[in-house]
């Protein structure tokens, strides 16, 4: 983020030092010129500036999925959300998927349709909230979701030009750009969000990602994402790289695409087993976001938790007395739990009314470090 602020503050110096020295038609030209400098400002850009200045606040954004498309035993109800419901705000982070997007199906894999997707997006854009994305597309050699790994290393096929696989995943990403390039304001201007393609690949449960394929192919697909992205003129994206838990830096930056290619050094880290697995959990978190964070200071970017969560939330005081203290040590832009199914009791994130976990959760929000949708749409 640094040395793109650098770049634009350069660039509109000197526009502003030749409309001071100028006079008549000069002046006239030089405040085009300005103008012209102003609009060159990709959406992309915006956001990065602004996740820059959440870090320096020292505080955090706080994140859920599918906030308002549906939640504990409810769906589609306008203006709903249980975190309102619980806090009396909305989150600063809406993340949602675009599973299927790639098929060109009405509704992604959650049965979410894609226009109340768009619509919640532009939503959150218009109250000051920040919209994030991922994507588990299907299997291109199986048609199975994204959790079938049969077929053997199709990433490398899908990378390898001429292939009949190349020709469905660059058609695939193709989609997933048109959709994102689609997200527009009430003025028609893109709405910048955050992108997070083939995210946990650390992990061998996608068919991008561990054992089904190797280091130059990944890093291949993500440089096929971008292609795609950048010939469409797609300039509304910052890019997220969110491995799962890793143990080291260097199983961290693996299969990193290069840093031309990500804005956000991410991090994916679950708490499993309730009490019993809280001692996991922080050791995964301290290595994973210790190298997440380690490495955007080194290489100019943000940080992010960009997925995280305890299901059920089996422990009450889990948001304040397990992942506060573990957040507050690394500086991270946004922190990101996952989702409150409508139809399987036992599968959410954040508390509801009347859920145990609820009181902690009053606590964590009025902690002065998270930010919400009220706060975040102070910092511009």
């Amino acid at each position: 983020m640094k040395y793109i602020a650098t770049i634009i503050s350069v660039a509109l110096a000197g526009v502003f030092t030749v409309t001071g020295c100028s006079g008549g038609k000069n002046n006239a030209s030089a405040e085009a010129e300005a103008a012209d400098t102003v609009a060159a400002v990709t959406p992309r850009v915006q956001l990065i500036e602004r996740l820059g200045k959440v870090r320096d606040t020292g505080k955090f954004a706080f994140g859920h999925h599918d906030d308002t498309a549906y939640g504990h035993t409810w769906r589609g109800e306008d203006g709903r959300s249980d975190v309102k419901e619980v806090t009396g705000d909305y989150p600063a982070i809406m993340n949602w998927d675009l599973g299927l997007v790639e098929w060109g199906a009405g509704k992604q894999l959650d049965g979410v349709p894609f226009e109340l997707i768009h619509n919640e997006a532009v939503k959150q854009d218009a109250r000051g909230g920040i919209n994030t994305f991922s994507w588990h597309p299907r299997n291109p050699a199986t048609k199975g979701d994204s959790w079938d790994t049969a077929g053997g290393n199709v990433v490398k096929e899908a990378v390898t030009g001429g292939s009949a696989l190349n020709d469905t995943v660059r058609e695939w990403i193709g989609r997933a750009a048109d959709f994102i390039g689609s997200i527009r304001d009430a003025a028609g201007n893109r709405i910048p969000v955050v992108f997070r393609p083939w995210h946990e690949h650390t992990g061998s449960w996608f068919w991008w990602g561990g054992d089904n394929t190797d280091t130059e192919s990944y890093r291949k697909l993500w440089h096929m994402t971008r292609e795609v992205f950048d010939a469409k003129g797609i300039d509304n994206v910052v890019w997220a790289y969110s491995p799962d838990k890793v143990d080291t830096v260097e199983q961290y930056m693996e299969r990193y695409p290069g840093d031309e290619y990500v804005d956000i050094m991410g991090a994916d880290v679950y708490c499993f087993d309730g009490k019993d697995g809280l001692e996991q959990y922080a050791a995964k978190v301290k290595s994973t976001l210790s190298a997440a964070v380690s490495q955007a200071e080194a290489r100019g970017k943000l940080a992010a938790f960009t997925e995280t969560g305890l299901e059920s939330i089996t422990v009450p005081a889990w948001y304040t007395d397990v992942l506060m203290p573990l957040v507050k040590e690394f500086p991270v832009v946004y922190v990101s739990v996952w989702r409150n199914a409508d139809n399987i009791p036992r599968h959410f994130y954040t508390p509801y009314p009347g859920h145990p976990a609820e009181e902690s959760f009053k606590a964590f929000y009025n902690d002065s470090i998270t930010l919400f949708a009220k706060d975040i749409s102070e910092i511009k």
